[in-house]
């Protein structure tokens, strides 16, 4: 399912991140650039993050947009960021893998499941980090269907 939606075009491996904004910036100019979603659809995510963390635990994050953003998202979508040396997202809450979501009628709820049961377990969250490829990462998620 994730597989469908998730082209090679959506995953950045490496990625060097200061601060939590500019991760969720970095997660949403992919979504962006890939079509999914307006450009005010940045803006909303981290409007998102200062009402509410997305830091999820486990080192994830799943940035996503305020409820009034759903006109800013063109069609469903994901982009991951793998950050190796981790960002902070709050509290000494260290995320290494981020989750940009792009929902449209609901579609990101399969997204998000399937998510939270490969992230359920922090062995497959270190798989992720130390994939060293983005076909590497995508396949860890057909081991979940």
């Amino acid at each position: 399912m994730i597989q469908t939606v998730l082209p090679i075009d959506n995953i950045l491996l490496n990625v060097e991140a200061k601060t939590k904004e500019e991760a969720i910036r970095l997660a949403g100019s992919v979504l962006v650039k890939n079509g999914y979603v307006k450009g005010n659809y940045i803006e909303k995510m981290i409007e998102r993050e200062e009402s509410l963390t997305t830091y999820m635990g486990n080192f994830i994050a799943i940035p996503h947009g305020t409820e009034e953003s759903k006109q800013e998202v063109i069609s469903s979508g994901i982009s991951i960021l793998q950050v190796p040396n981790g960002v902070d997202f709050g509290n000494g809450n260290i995320v290494k893998v981020i989750f940009g979501i792009a929902g449209k009628d609901n579609e990101h709820l399969d997204l998000l499941s399937q998510i939270a049961i490969l992230c359920s377990e922090e062995e497959n969250v270190h798989k992720l980090v130390a994939a060293t490829s983005k076909q590497q990462l995508i396949s860890l998620f057909s081991e979940v269907d």
